[in-house]
């Protein structure tokens, strides 16, 4: 029989890490909001030619990480590996191309097969915003604009890195790309046979290699900054100038890319030295020939997708919320276990935070109120049951008072215990 363990690349998220999660995404989610971002999910699985006509056939994703599912319809299912493409493919096959601009926020598990790693799940989960409609360079400073904030609610930009490059238009990218192809035609025979198969496809996605000895060769390779255009570098010049404006730091790194025909001008990266080699925790860009790649009319966007996991892996146990301490209902005896239901479901009502003490003995539910770190102790007997009222003991002083059901909310809130309202 197998051991009974999550599958490799795949863990649970338990109560601590759960709460980080949950952190992250409502502190983005809250944010976006004041972006004017509504909140949309798709579904975990997708036709796999969402993903082959964006992300191409010969990608690492599409052609080695993409978990597929044998349909008993014999359709070709995939978990998604990514946000972007459903979001896209929501658009076009809900009929919302002719309301735009269409600004969306989305959280949620992505999935792919790759080694697992600090950092690295097949399992991951994501937060994400696209905007679609907008081509001018205002709608790539407010997005990242987003993203900056988030990471400010959070308390992490003073540990991360925003780098930023320009890919140009699709007159400087053709020009950089008969330049490429130029350089590394020289160096054919050295390349990964991954990259010697792009070379003629798409030989800007060589650029994403994960090929140690294809690196080496692009650190030799021009840049692709040397091939703009004066109207690409104009619109690369407003997004660095409102950046600055919203004070908003960042560096220029012109060997940041993006190997996909229909990316466009800005790209971006949030980097962290905290996590090793999978130092990237948000990345985004225009992607303005995305909407077309999919078969739908030639829309522009400019989004981010930032790693729940690794984000949360920065977040120190102090940053979260205090737990709130609950108020344990102790029935001196099993009989009076109901009543105690009862109390408890009334000041959950009221706002409280209520834990029951199951079973045992008056001195054996103490000790269980003091486990859960109860600041009062709400004990039920034969007397209180009757007179319908309740000892309210203080388990820091040890101070009580008896109290009648009615005055018990009012009373505990006057006192401003954590667990109140």
């Amino acid at each position: 029989m197998a051991s009974l363990q999550p599958v490799r690349g795949m863990h649970d998220l338990l109560p601590l890490e759960f709460q980080k999660h949950s952190l992250i995404i409502e502190a983005a989610r809250q944010l976006a909001a004041t972006y004017g971002f509504a909140e949309m999910a798709t579904p975990l699985m997708e036709f796999k030619e969402v993903f082959k006509r964006t992300l191409g056939d010969v990608s690492d994703i599409v052609s080695k990480e993409m978990y597929e599912i044998a349909d008993r319809g014999g359709e070709d299912i995939v978990l998604r590996p990514e946000g972007t493409a459903g979001v896209a493919r929501a658009i076009i096959s809900e009929g919302l191309t002719q309301s735009m601009p269409l600004k969306f926020f989305y959280a949620g598990p992505m999935f792919r097969y790759e080694r697992p790693q600090k950092g690295r799940l097949r399992q991951l989960h994501q937060i994400g915003v696209e905007l679609f409609g907008v081509v001018d360079p205002l709608g790539d400073v407010e997005v990242i604009s987003l993203a900056f904030d988030t990471l400010k609610a959070l308390g992490l930009t003073h540990r991360v890195t925003l780098e930023i490059n320009t890919l140009g238009d699709d007159e400087s990218r053709k020009q950089y790309r008969n330049q490429l192809v130029t350089y590394l035609k020289d160096h054919h025979h050295k390349l990964s046979s991954d990259s010697q198969a792009r070379l003629d496809r798409n030989p800007l996605r060589i650029l994403d290699t994960k090929d140690e000895g294809d690196k080496k060769i692009l650190e030799g390779a021009p840049l692709l900054s040397e091939s703009l255009n004066p109207a690409s570098q104009e619109v690369f010049a407003k997004i660095q100038e409102g950046l600055t404006l919203l004070n908003i730091p960042f560096k220029v790194n012109p060997h940041l890319v993006r190997g996909l025909d229909y990316y466009c001008h800005i790209a971006f990266e949030v980097t962290t030295t905290d996590l090793g080699s999978q130092g990237t925790v948000l990345a985004g860009g225009r992607y303005d020939g995305l909407m077309a790649t999919m078969g739908g009319p030639s829309i522009p966007g400019v989004g981010w997708a930032g790693g729940i996991d690794r984000l949360a892996m920065m977040l120190h146990e102090d940053q979260l919320p205090a737990p709130k301490s609950p108020l344990a209902i102790i029935p001196m005896e099993e009989r009076f276990d109901f009543q105690g239901l009862e109390l408890a479901q009334r000041l959950r009502e009221q706002g409280f935070v209520v834990e029951m003490t199951y079973g045992g003995g008056l001195g054996k539910r103490l000790k269980k109120a003091n486990k859960m770190k109860a600041r009062y102790a709400l004990i039920l007997g034969e007397e209180e049951v009757a007179s319908h009222k309740v000892t309210c003991k203080d388990l820091e002083s040890g101070d009580q008072i008896q109290l009648a059901v009615d005055q018990l909310g009012a009373f505990l809130r006057d006192k401003k215990p954590e667990g109140g309202e």
